[in-house]
């Protein structure tokens, strides 16, 4: 049940991380990231979470935005497939 939940609410987080970086608020982003890397760990969804916590990571203010959006782009297409239903 709590598994349903969490890829049911995937979408608003997916849309979340991508205003978030619209805003160009790398805090922000960084928070949101973490939560789903460990949300998405607990619920046995373990590809998501090097992934997230490499853009983690890459949210710091010295990296480069062309590495954010590339890792940014990596997290959404994964986040996507939950919605899906598919773990990986």
């Amino acid at each position: 049940e709590l598994v349903e939940l969490f890829v049911g609410e995937m979408p608003e987080r997916v849309d979340a991380l991508v205003r978030l970086h619209e805003s160009g608020i790398r805090e922000e982003l960084r928070r949101a990231v973490h939560q789903i890397k460990g949300a998405a760990g607990s619920y046995g969804f373990h590809a998501i979470t090097p992934c997230a916590a490499q853009l983690e990571m890459s949210l710091k203010p010295d990296r480069s935005a062309a590495l954010v959006i590339r890792e940014l782009t990596e997290l959404l297409d994964l986040c996507r497939r939950v919605r899906s239903g598919v773990p990986e």
